[in-house]
């Protein structure tokens, strides 16, 4: 079974068509990994379908870089 962490670098890798290489944790989605605003929309979506859970708006807001929807994620599933 995938970890959490994997399962969301192979949804940006997927979505944003970026090499794995540059999917790290500090990687901020706009300035590192050429996101636009619809590619943030549409990784949120896969999240939410990936894992089956719902990210309000406000928290997508603040997910910046790979590793802030890892921890958001573990959270949620944590919790």
């Amino acid at each position: 079974m995938a970890s959490i962490e994997e399962k969301v670098v192979k949804i940006v890798v997927d979505k944003l068509g970026v090499d794995r290489s540059e999917v790290t944790p500090d990687a901020v989605f706009v300035d590192d990994l050429g996101a636009d605003s619809l590619d943030l929309v549409e990784l949120i979506m896969a999240m939410e379908e990936e894992f089956g859970l719902e990210i309000a708006d406000e928290e997508a807001e603040k997910m910046r870089t790979v590793q802030d929807v890892i921890n958001f994620i573990q959270a949620r599933a944590a919790a």
